[in-house]
């Protein structure tokens, strides 16, 4: 059984910044990820007809078979009770910003326009489940939301634990089946493509700057090795109490979190003093507290 007994901080230690709570931050996040979004929905969702899921997609349907209002603008309107429940149960900050976001979304939709010529209907949501997806990661890397269903989403997963991505599912099952009867099978497929692509993503922008590496190192020359990260990286590194098992010897074990930079020379500094070290990386995107990320509140 591994127990930790103490932190090896020095006094050098590199301090990261971290704009979590920064409210320029925020708004800059949202306002680019939003306009992202929507030049995507209006230069290549619209004109071919696509089904970009969520509110956004249940929008769009509705104004390819009415033609009442534009996407934006039915947006904004099926956001209102949504917001009205982020006002009573998730925060007023969650609320504010995600309100921000779905006004600058149909700001942006209604004022920018910018033609995408694509006329293959592959090529064309393979792009805009890109430019979507990047877009709508970088609105959910700050305090807010992109508004419509990310909000009951949130929701469900601070009280609940459901997953964000399950919510989608099931509401994405629910809109496309209904989309059956209304557009032709190759749109649905297109459709079904880009919020495929869309949701990886999502994904791969709010992993792209938490990734870090979990990084063990087993030797008996661990204190001059942690001497040197602490000198060299300015990095923090911990001691865990480990025993072998064949000899049953206690040893420290070394572990500290780095990030794709840094492993580099963090393998450097172990092999350089211990040609036999055992050297275990693991890869983790959720590093929270200390001198690393603020922990997430909405």
């Amino acid at each position: 059984m591994l127990e930790p007994i103490k932190s090896v901080l020095g006094k050098g230690s590199s301090v990261r910044f971290d704009f979590t709570y920064s409210v320029w931050w925020n708004i800059l996040l949202i306002s680019v990820g939003a306009t992202i979004s929507s030049i995507a929905v209006k230069s290549l969702a619209v004109p071919h007809e696509f089904l970009a899921g969520g509110v956004f997609g249940l929008a769009s349907l509705l104004y390819y078979k009415s033609g009442i209002l534009s996407p934006g603008w039915l947006y904004l309107v099926l956001n209102i009770p949504l917001f009205v429940f982020a006002w009573i149960k998730v925060s007023r900050r969650f609320f504010w910003y995600s309100l921000y976001a779905t006004m600058a979304t149909t700001a942006a939709y209604e004022l920018i326009d910018l033609p995408m010529t694509v006329h293959n209907h592959l090529y064309a949501a393979v792009a805009c489940g890109a430019l979507m997806g990047f877009g709508a990661g970088m609105v959910l890397r700050s305090l807010g939301s992109n508004g419509g269903l990310d909000v009951l989403a949130v929701y469900l997963f601070q009280r609940f634990n459901i997953g964000i991505g399950k919510v989608y599912i099931i509401f994405n099952g629910i809109l496309f089946g209904l989309s059956i009867f209304e557009l032709s099978l190759d749109t649905i497929i297109a459709s079904l493509i880009l919020v495929f692509i869309s949701s990886t993503v999502v994904e791969q922008t709010l992993s792209m700057f938490n990734q870090r590496k979990v990084v063990l190192i087993i030797s008996d020359h661990v204190e001059m090795i942690s001497h040197d990260i602490l000198h060299e990286m300015k990095q923090s590194a911990t001691f865990i109490k480990g025993q072998g098992a064949y000899l049953r010897e206690d040893k420290n074990i070394l572990m500290t979190v780095v990030n794709n930079i840094q492993l580099k020379k963090l393998e450097e500094i172990a092999f350089r003093h211990d040609e036999r070290v055992l050297f275990i990386v693991e890869n983790t995107f959720s590093v929270i507290g200390s001198s690393f990320s603020r922990r997430k509140v909405y």
